[in-house]
């Protein structure tokens, strides 16, 4: 029963995706007798803990309740008091927890405490899933960087593009509306110049009826060359744009971009001359930014696989061969010259969007242990 229950408090949490950062997504139920009692979850950052609301649910039956919640209950005040007190006041029996929370300020001390006042506590019921579910959160905590999650969308083939540059549509409908759902669920979306060059997008959030919520826009653009007509700087957006560069910077260029809204961050480059992504990715960290949804094209793919700050792939393969030789693939750069050199992938999963099939894995050098 442990399970059953965590699992919803999963699907409690997940309703308040993309609204919660810098916070976990945590959802929790109070259970009487065998019977939820109380429901709450985590809705924004800033407002009541998902425990909270839950006790607020289920009123003063909480008395001698089970409470079940996905991360360690927090123990110390931030934008809101302590769970752990409302939970203790409330008179909860038991609390059953999915995970503990890795931030340095609980870190098992919101289980010793609720301990410390006599309640009894059960740990580590689906801890793997409780700590996937929350990925960003984790990685953020434990690095102070950004989760990382490589979007790309080609034929069978691996072509991103025809040789001309055409790219829409190759994925469906479908496999398209859930990119914008995972723009609405990451804190920023990043793309390369010559991705704005060839496509000009806006890299905001299309859902239906207008829900969502815009990441901020980062584009990685060593020379500056965005244009300051380009659609991201012109067209509405609830989020601003950061443009990522290096030196020297040409000082017309900067005040055109920064007279159009745009940020430009300089930054010390690489050993070939271009942005240096792992900084890059410390400095988006040191801005509260969790989670980058990196959507190319084939050169920053490849850059940033190359620099080690890839931490997911998802790959959306559509029914279709482009061909050629001159046609892009997803990852582009320097070729490999041996299988040893390959990035490989592990932890694979797979889901269909129609025709279409979208494979989710992990860069095997990535996979850590999520254990605070």
């Amino acid at each position: 029963m442990y399970d059953e229950y965590l699992r919803i408090t999963l699907e409690l949490a997940a309703r308040a995706r993309g609204w919660t950062s810098p916070n976990p997504l945590v959802g929790c139920v109070i259970v009487k007798e065998g019977r939820v009692i109380g429901r709450g979850y985590h809705t924004a950052a800033g407002k009541p803990h998902a425990e909270v609301e839950a006790l607020r649910d289920a009123g003063p039956a909480a008395h001698g309740a089970s409470l079940y919640v996905n991360l360690e209950p927090c123990c110390h005040y931030g934008r809101t008091p302590p769970c752990t007190d409302a939970i203790i006041r409330a008179g909860i029996k038991k609390v059953v927890i999915g995970g503990i929370d890795p931030n340095p300020r609980v870190q098992g001390k919101g289980a010793a405490a609720l301990q410390a006042a006599g309640i009894e506590i059960v740990c580590g019921v689906l801890e793997d899933t409780c700590k996937r579910f929350n990925e960003t959160y984790w990685k953020y905590i434990l690095t102070n960087k950004p989760f990382v999650l490589l979007k790309a969308a080609s034929s069978l083939d691996g072509k991103i593009a025809t040789r001309t540059g055409e790219s829409r549509w190759i994925t469906n409908e479908q496999s398209r509306l859930y990119v914008h759902e995972l723009r609405h669920a990451y804190d920023a979306v990043m793309v390369g110049i010559g991705t704005v060059l060839a496509d000009d997008p806006r890299l905001t959030v299309r859902l239906p009826e207008g829900n969502g919520r815009d990441p901020l826009r980062v584009v990685v653009d060593s020379r500056l060359r965005l244009p300051p007509e380009a659609a991201m700087l012109t067209q509405p957006s609830q989020a601003g744009t950061l443009i990522a560069t290096r030196e020297p910077v040409e000082a017309a260029r900067r005040r055109a971009l920064e007279g159009r809204g745009a940020e430009v961050v300089v930054l010390l480059a690489d050993a070939r001359g271009r942005v240096d992504l792992a900084r890059l990715m410390a400095e988006l960290g040191r801005r509260q930014v969790t989670s980058v949804l990196l959507e190319g094209g084939a050169t920053l793919h490849g850059s940033a696989l190359k620099a080690g700050i890839v931490d997911k792939v998802c790959i959306f393969l559509a029914p279709l061969f482009i061909g050629g030789d001159g046609a892009p693939s997803a990852i582009g750069g320097p070729a490999i010259e041996r299988l040893e050199e390959a990035v490989r992938l592990t932890d694979t999963s797979v889901r269909w969007f129609h025709h279409d099939l979208l494979i989710e894995a992990y860069p095997v050098s990535k996979t850590v242990d999520l254990a605070p």
